[in-house]
């Protein structure tokens, strides 16, 4: 039986109401506040669970964290279905208004507020002797949430307002910080975490932040500020004891319903589905009558046999076929038919149900186009039916950290071919065997091989956005894939960054002073 911690969230009302013979006698829950209801171990916990539950907000991974991300980085083009919001997104016609961009920001400074709010409480916390370590782990786990928040919010805004204790985030007023300054947070916040996390959990606690969680984001964080030693020594560390992470064999399993086992997982948002009157909760009302669950609705969306709002880009697709690394010869990448369905030509899987009862299916793909395989069910079943899908959301795995070390070998120099071998390691998951790099390339082919080696492993994963604006490439490259048209403007160089929202703008003068061109 899968044991998610999205089942954990059920508790985040902070309500605690136990059965009474006299229903009169209950407390008046509206009484509480931040002062009186935190007391014990369990109401502190339930803190911590409330910031965890952010991630299934709107601007986050139920819904809008995958159309923002692949849709901005073309790892997904739009179908026809998709109309308003998200449409702007894929043609870069949005503005401080879009209500995804919003969301997400929204959305990652609630996940400040309630790691402070955390924080905040726990300043009272006098643990007894079994409760001391628990305390720790608690404090450990709002920190490393707070700083992937920063994380996120300095990458994609920039220059962002610092809210660093409860007291400062219930104000609406606050300056835009340097994005240096910025940075500082996110190292400091996942520095202070790392040693009172554990390694890992047990089965019923899976999902919270685990040690090597807050090595990989101290890790990325380095990398994404060009600090390629220090980047070094933290990736390098969960490649050995006492972390237990490897590849896992089968490249389907990350994608599927059981990918909370898989070795491979270092931080996953975690899925779960309770009952069909909360499908629809991913729209809104999270924490409401609606949003006693935390699935996703990306198999439906992304699906071809349902709502079909996105197909794999084409340039996606084509990226899977590339000279033989050895010979250079045409080759197909051989995880193309394990992240789209598509033709034999474009190395696509040209089948679908393969393990339903009645047999596999040609896969149509001269009426759908190139569809998502990933994070999809239809190996399984022929329809989602509704979107409620528990298939974890990958938030960092070993092979994101693999590349990521490779990448910071080649970009520091000194130990190309360490970096191309950690590319070749990826490669050779047992269930893709992809030919092999020559470990003797030069930085220049080096980097050019890694930046097809993470499009190709992580399509799909939210990653390439972060990537191309790392690298100082996003406008040269979108605008090649996305050529100005009738229903597509052009990235301009604003959109590096992403809009501050008018209604933050509203509520904040003194960020609304330093925002130009009604953008950023």
């Amino acid at each position: 039986m899968k044991n998610k911690i999205g089942i954990m969230f059920l508790i985040i009302m902070l309500v605690s109401v136990g059965c009474q013979d006299n229903l009169l006698d209950v407390d008046n829950m509206n009484a509480y506040s931040d002062e009186t209801y935190f007391k014990t171990q369990e109401q502190y916990n339930e803190a911590v669970m409330a910031t965890y539950a952010v991630f299934s907000h709107e601007g986050m991974m139920a819904r809008e964290w995958y159309f923002i991300f692949d849709l901005l980085a073309n790892d997904a083009e739009k179908a026809p279905p998709l109309v308003g919001t998200e449409l702007q997104l894929a043609e870069y016609s949005f503005t401080p208004t879009n209500p995804d961009i919003v969301a997400l920001w929204a959305s990652l400074y609630r996940m400040v507020f309630r790691a402070n709010l955390a924080l905040f409480v726990m300043e009272d916390w006098e643990p007894t002797p079994s409760e001391v370590a628990l305390k720790e782990q608690y404090i450990a786990e709002a920190r490393l949430l707070r700083g992937f928040a920063y994380f996120n919010l300095v990458t994609n805004w920039g220059r962002v307002p610092l809210k660093m204790n409860y007291e400062s985030s219930r104000q609406n007023s606050a300056p835009r910080e340097e994005v240096s300054t910025v940075w500082k947070v996110v190292e400091e916040d996942l520095l202070a975490a790392i040693p009172n996390l554990p390694v890992e959990y047990s089965a019923d606690q899976l999902g919270r932040g685990t040690k090597g969680a807050a090595i990989a984001f101290l890790g990325k964080t380095y990398l994404f500020q060009k600090k390629y030693d220090e980047a070094i020594v933290e990736f390098d560390k969960l490649t050995k004891a006492p972390f237990n992470y490897s590849l896992d064999a089968d490249f389907d399993r990350l994608f599927g319903e059981d990918n909370i086992n898989t070795p491979e997982a270092i931080f996953a948002v975690n899925h779960t589905y309770t009952t069909p009157n909360t499908q629809y909760y991913m729209f809104g009302g999270q924490e409401g009558s609606n949003g006693r669950t935390f699935h996703t609705g990306r198999a439906q969306e992304y699906g071809f046999n349902d709502w079909q709002n996105v197909v794999a880009s084409n340039a996606l697709v084509e990226a899977y076929a590339y000279p033989d690394p050895q010979t250079d010869a045409p080759y197909m990448d051989p995880r193309a038919g394990l992240t789209y369905y598509g033709t034999a030509a474009n190395g696509g899987d040209i089948q679908y149900c393969d393990h339903c009862p009645d047999g596999p299916i040609d896969y149509p793909q001269d009426f759908f186009g190139n569809s998502y395989r990933k994070y999809e069910p239809y190996e399984f079943q022929q329809y989602t039916s509704a979107p409620r899908s528990g298939i974890n959301t990958h938030v960092v795995r070993y092979a994101d950290v693999l590349l990521m070390l490779a990448e910071a070998y080649i970009e520091q120099g000194a130990d190309v071919p360490k970096g191309m071998s950690l590319i070749n390691e990826v490669r050779n998951r047992p269930s893709v065997m992809a030919v092999n790099y020559p470990t003797g390339l030069s930085q220049s082919e080096a980097r050019d091989a890694l930046r097809l080696e993470r499009r190709i492993e992580l399509a799909g994963e939210q990653s390439r956005w972060f990537d191309l604006n790392r690298w100082g490439i996003a406008k040269e490259v979108l605008n090649t894939e996305h050529p100005e048209g009738p229903g597509q403007q052009p990235f301009l160089d604003k959109h590096v960054l992403l809009p501050i929202p008018l209604q933050e703008r509203n509520t904040n003068p003194e960020l609304a002073a330093d925002v130009d061109n009604d953008w950023n």
